[in-house]
Formats: C-alpha cells, structure tokens, sequence
C-alpha cells in the first residue's frame, strides 16, 4: 500500500509539469514514517510549489490523507 501512496504522488507531479518524463519520487522509509523525495527539472519547480505555496500544500494534504487510510505517517520533500 506504500508503494501506491508513492505513485499517487508521482502522478500528481506528472500532470502539474512541462517535463513529466524528468519526474522522480523515491521513497526513504523509517519505522513509522515515509520520506518521499520529490524531484523535477527546474523549470518546473515553480509549478509543483505554486504561489505562496499552495500547490505543495495541497500535494501534502492529499498524500497525509491517503497515508492515513494505510496507517503509515509520510513526509512531502521537493528537492531541487
């Protein structure tokens, strides 16, 4: 179930950007807790953090809440 978690985020990313091809999710995961590592090309950063934030913070509120249906905590990191 982690594993759809990781590609619900990845297709999120996918339809925001120019570049979906240049797209990767890895995922780092602890005990409880999933580290999932955005990355994108740089021209599309702007895209998937959005104004003032806003884009990310709905990607994180969409990903706390499908982790929460699979009772695991998971964190949103983009990475440039």
């Amino acid at each position: 179930m982690a594993e759809s978690v990781r590609e619900l985020v990845e297709y999120l990313a996918k339809v925001l950007v120019d570049h979906p091809e240049e797209v990767r999710v890895t995922e780092v995961e602890g005990e409880n807790t999933s580290v999932l590592e955005l990355r994108v090309a740089k021209d599309d950063m702007g895209k998937i953090i959005g104004k003032q934030g806003r884009t990310a913070i709905a990607i994180r509120t969409i990903l706390n809440n499908a982790a929460a249906k699979v009772r695991r905590r998971c964190v949103l990191e983009i990475i440039e």
